[in-house]
């Protein structure tokens, strides 16, 4: 069968391997000048390509879509990436957080075996040539409209990744095409992001990187998130592990009614945090409540924690009224924030949203709509957190797709 893979992406290079293998006739259609761009730019440019976790744990992971994904992840489980990319030449070492990433640091690696294993299974990837339209004929698939030519085709997997980092070629085709054949779009809004904060305190501490800390978000007096990790202050708002998990929670939802905390001192409960302030009080009594705190807290968050306790800076510790105290003490492990919103497609690691998935097959990726029509990646409406988890997807659904390609 004459198959066209519409991207040369993670999802793309994956199920064009797994079809060819099958012994179909594959082209990859990619409208940039080289296959794996955003590739490039995953974990850093070093491409965290996996979890090494059983298809269990990586099932927690996922925020949306879980359910869907279950056939193609145990078909496709982490250990048979990893083994994948050991066979087809590429050295793979895990990390903390069982995070996998190619031996050489270099993400350029992962795509280089990608194509390797296409160009051995006799796919053709052709660069520069732009999917823009197909056709359908009796609920089937024909053929395909290039910015090169018209080309005859009996399947069509649709690759072209979410909005995500639009420099990279990700414009939202996949959604057309979708469209096109009479599919449900989920509204795609990014994810894995930062968060745009009210106030300026944010401002104050812009480029504080804290470890273990935690964030809690709660909505109608419901805890939606609550995780102890890393987080960074940026001229916006919140970044960081902590900042990108939550913006997958509440991507999409309205944040009007969202209340959000970040606890200083996870690891002391209320009075045993009362207690080391009242030491270091006590060590103190003389100074300035602003040099006193520089042992509890980082230099750059002291005068914002101070200012919204309602404590001068400038204050003697030895006059510190005790309800004072109590508002250092509840703004260091309730320090509320108001998320107004997330930040944009540019810098979102992956777009949520996408191609509804109740209509589309979750063994085969194939449209319930129109015949010969398959969508992998990011296209669909399947995200997860951040840790290999979704470039993993991408490769899972790829494989589903191309692997159940009969010729």
């Amino acid at each position: 069968m004459k198959v066209a893979v519409i991207g040369g992406g993670a999802s793309g290079l994956m199920a064009a391997y797994a079809a060819a293998s099958c012994g179909n006739d594959v082209t990859v259609y990619e409208k940039n000048n080289k296959c794996g761009k955003k590739i490039y730019i995953t974990g850093k440019g070093r491409c965290n390509f996996t979890n090494a976790v059983s298809p269990q744990d990586f099932m927690q992971k996922i925020v949306r879509g879980g359910k869907f994904l279950t056939g193609a992840l145990y078909s496709f489980p982490p250990d048979a990436a990893i083994d994948f990319f050991k066979r087809g030449g590429m050295p793979v070492k895990v990390e903390r957080g069982n995070r996998a990433f190619p031996s050489s640091d270099k993400a350029s690696d992962v795509t280089k075996c990608l194509e390797k294993y296409c160009k051995n299974a006799g796919v053709r990837i052709c660069l520069d040539e732009e999917v823009c339209d197909y056709t359908i004929l009796n609920s089937i698939v024909s053929d395909i409209i290039t910015s090169k030519g018209r080309y005859p085709v009996d399947k069509i997997i649709v690759c072209t990744g979410g909005l995500s980092y639009p420099s990279t070629g990700s414009t939202g085709d996949g959604y057309k095409f979708a469209l096109k054949a009479g599919h449900k779009i989920v509204a795609p809004v990014p994810s894995l992001c930062g968060l745009n904060i009210s106030g300026s305190f944010c401002a104050a501490m812009q480029g504080l990187s804290l470890k273990n800390v935690k964030l809690t978000a709660r909505r109608g007096g419901k805890t939606i998130f609550s995780e102890l990790g890393e987080m960074l202050f940026t001229h916006f708002g919140i970044s960081g592990p902590l900042a990108l998990s939550l913006s997958s929670v509440i991507a999409g939802s309205d944040l009007s009614g969202l209340e959000l905390f970040l606890d200083f001192k996870p690891a002391l409960d209320e009075n045993t945090l009362d207690a080391r302030i009242l030491r270091d009080f006590s060590e103190a009594e003389n100074r300035d409540m602003a040099n006193c705190l520089k042992g509890l807290l980082p230099v750059s968050a002291v005068v914002p924690v101070l200012n919204r306790a309602g404590i001068a800076q400038d204050k003697k510790v030895n006059s510190v009224t005790r309800a004072e105290r109590r508002a250092l003490l509840t703004t260091l492990k309730k320090f509320d924030m108001i998320v107004t919103s997330l930040r944009g497609f540019e810098e979102a690691i992956i777009t949520a949203g996408g191609v509804d998935l109740r209509e589309i097959s979750p063994k085969t990726m194939e449209s319930k709509l129109v015949s010969g029509l398959y969508f992998c990646g990011e296209v669909l409406n399947v995200d997860a957190f951040t840790g290999g988890f979704n470039m993993h997807i991408a490769f899972a659904t790829g494989f589903a797709a191309g692997s159940s390609i009969k010729p």
